[in-house]
């Protein structure tokens, strides 16, 4: 529920790679009187310096960001001890990142694609220290952890890469180099050749250019 009118309004932090989608997310959070947008960035390192800076009670956060990566953001922000609260907002499929994000520290996670007014509903849910998840997110699990089954025990091969390997995976689906990768992680090359090894061990690929498909089919089907 909003809060009274008297209060001070929640400040929210926006991190997403795309200024359209900030400005657009910014415009529609200003409707709401009891939302401020306190800052935006596209840069994990930026992200960072704005949550200690502004003291935001909700970061939303892509997964992808213009370097480093919505997940590491999550985890650096709880391994720093801050106390904002964190919503992934992504194009990508709530089954593919939503535990993840949750075991990194975020309380919720949403898809682009849902009427923007959930975006607002999501962001009260999450103020309010509540899980946000789809029903079907939910339900499933659910049922995962009444199973006994973790992340890496799914029968989609790619939820046996760590965290790490499924971001490095997601950019070489994305047609970016090692170098190009190494960049946007902040990591030597040498260490995403690493993780292209370990990848092809896990998903039992023989060569660089059947990880290239493998990762490009992955894209394809989960935009």
């Amino acid at each position: 529920m909003p809060r009274n009118s008297t209060e001070k309004p929640s400040r929210i932090l926006i991190v997403d790679d795309h200024p359209a989608v900030r400005e657009a997310l910014a415009l529609r959070i200003s409707r709401h009187a009891d939302l401020l947008v306190c800052g935006e960035t596209a840069e994990l390192a930026e992200a960072l310096q704005l949550v200690s800076e502004t003291k935001p009670d909700v970061a939303v956060i892509d997964i992808g960001l213009r370097t480093g990566s919505g997940l590491d953001l999550i985890k650096q922000l709880k391994a720093r001890g801050e106390t904002v609260r964190m919503l992934v907002w992504s194009m990508y499929q709530e089954s593919l990142y939503a535990e993840r994000v949750l075991q990194a520290g975020a309380l919720g996670y949403i898809t682009k694609d849902q009427a923007t007014d959930q975006i607002v509903n999501a962001i009260r849910r999450v103020l309010e220290g509540k899980i946000y998840l789809s029903e079907a997110m939910t339900e499933k699990l659910l049922i995962r952890i009444h199973g006994g089954t973790t992340l890496g025990q799914s029968s989609r091969p790619e939820e046996c890469l760590s965290d790490r390997e499924f971001e490095v995976f997601q950019f070489i689906g994305n047609g970016l180099e090692t170098q190009e990768i190494a960049t946007r992680l902040n990591v030597s090359p040498k260490t995403i050749e690493t993780y292209r090894f370990r990848m092809k061990e896990k998903l039992h690929i023989s060569d660089s250019k059947e990880l290239y498909r493998r990762a490009l089919r992955w894209v394809e089907e989960n935009h």
